[in-house]
């Protein structure tokens, strides 16, 4: 399956607005954790059905909805009906090969991202798409697979660290894309510390194995800033949203958030333009080897050359050669030879040729 973009086989008949799931399943069964807490108490349980969320929210505590597995049709669009979520964002959920996006409703606002990761069994980046409803005081996050970004901020709701507990709906929707974002530069990190180290090898040790590594790195920066670009883009939408959800003093937070973006994806052109530098380096490095060795070979063959001529002209068939009877002519021939040989030697030598 390609990885910058999902097969579109489940588009072909979709009209807009029909729960198609676009993507590959993670998990067998979809399924509902929530947290919901005040700055007093904090309570956390799993949710057996859909039609049960409704139930759960009340005035005093914000609720945090986790949904894991978007392949169920039904399940997600009970969720869109306790929720009066619109058609169009339940279809984007479910096609998880969707471009980052923000779009603003007059209940809730929906802001789909990007989390990455990498995998431990091809050492590659695998992206997995996060869509999150935020409401006046819930949000629901829904995601392809378990294991995410998010384990620092439930630990300071479960814990009381920060002002997580104290805030709205708002700032908890910050606190999960600021882990997002951190991932982001985390991966950039990665990736750039091993950028860093082919620059050396370049150098003193250039060979197809490097050769290898910088392509597979080209093709890692490239699908990074493929979701990071957008994700990016996302929050400077949100921040022109001008949404009643979001405090002022929230975009503040918000703010920041666009400046690690900003961030990374600066640091993802500079090693963009490390990983060209590097290819045309060892491409050079390929092409000078090369050239020494044609070098060699010319000056080897244009040494000969007089030899050459030599040795045929006294290999030709007349019957008086005057040489040729001479007792020592044969010694002579062959310092004759050297001569030439080390006088075009001393020539290449004296105009830098060798």
């Amino acid at each position: 399956m390609s990885r910058f973009i999902k097969s579109q086989k489940g588009k072909k008949e979709r009209v807009p607005g029909d729960l198609v799931f676009i993507g590959r399943q993670k998990v067998e069964s979809p399924s509902i954790h929530l947290i919901k807490f005040n700055e007093q108490l904090v309570e956390e349980k799993e949710i057996a059905h859909p039609s049960e969320m409704k139930d759960e929210i009340n005035n005093e505590k914000i609720h945090w909805f986790d949904v894991t597995g978007v392949h169920n049709g039904e399940f997600i669009g009970e969720i869109g009906r306790q929720f009066t979520i619109h058609p169009l964002t339940l279809e984007d959920i479910m096609d998880t090969g969707g471009r980052s996006k923000v779009a603003v409703f007059d209940n809730y606002i929906s802001v789909t991202l990007k989390m990455m990761r990498i995998e431990e069994t091809d050492n590659k980046v695998h992206s997995e798409q996060l869509t999150c409803i935020i409401g006046n005081n819930y949000i629901i996050t829904f995601q392809e697979r378990k294991g995410d970004v998010f384990e620092g901020v439930r630990n300071r709701i479960r814990n009381q660290k920060g002002r997580v507990r104290s805030s709205q709906c708002d700032y908890l929707s910050y606190a999960l894309f600021d882990a997002i974002f951190n991932n982001y530069l985390l991966l950039v990190e990665i990736l750039g510390s091993e950028i860093e180290k082919n620059e050396e090898l370049v150098i003193k040790h250039p060979n197809e194995t490097l050769l290898s590594t910088i392509n597979r790195a080209r093709s890692e920066l490239n699908f990074l800033q493929s979701h990071i670009r957008p994700s990016r883009d996302a929050i400077r939408d949100l921040l022109r949203s001008e949404s009643s959800i979001f405090s002022p003093s929230s975009l503040l937070y918000f703010r920041d958030l666009l400046d690690i973006g900003i961030q990374a994806v600066e640091a993802l052109e500079n090693y963009r333009e490390m990983v060209k530098d590097q290819s045309d380096s060892l491409s050079a490095s390929s092409t000078n080897k090369l050239n020494d060795i044609m070098k060699f070979l010319t000056v080897f063959s244009v040494i000969f050359i007089p030899l050459s001529f030599l040795v045929g002209l006294y290999g030709t068939n007349f019957s008086y050669i005057p040489e040729l009877t001479y007792r020592y002519a044969y010694f002579i021939f062959l310092g004759v030879l050297a001569i030439v040989a080390i006088m075009m030697i001393y020539l290449f030598k004296r105009k830098k040729w060798l």
